[in-house]
């Protein structure tokens, strides 16, 4: 029995990390005015933090998944020069 085809999609757990995010995104959380941090209503800070945790969890997921390298699709070996259309036998 053959195995199942693999394709360039790989899973890993810590793919769930950019869900957080997601999460801040969802306007009822951050649609209000206090409370205010220097002088900042909460909505601007709150969306300033929000890039930060971003940043900081998009560099722990390819941190965490960086070394598992993608496996070539299924099929003959393709180089550059099979792929050229004005490429001759």
């Amino acid at each position: 029995m053959a195995p199942p085809p693999r394709t360039g999609i790989r899973w890993s757990w810590w793919n769930l990390l950019l869900l957080v995010p997601l999460v801040l995104l969802i306007t009822p959380i951050f649609n209000r005015t206090g409370p205010a941090l220097f002088g900042m209503p909460f909505y601007y800070w709150f969306q300033l933090a929000g890039v930060v945790i971003g940043v900081g969890a998009t560099s722990v997921v390819f941190a965490m998944t960086r070394d598992r390298p993608t496996p070539p699709p299924p099929g003959p070996d393709r180089g550059v020069d099979t792929l050229d259309e004005g490429a001759r036998p």
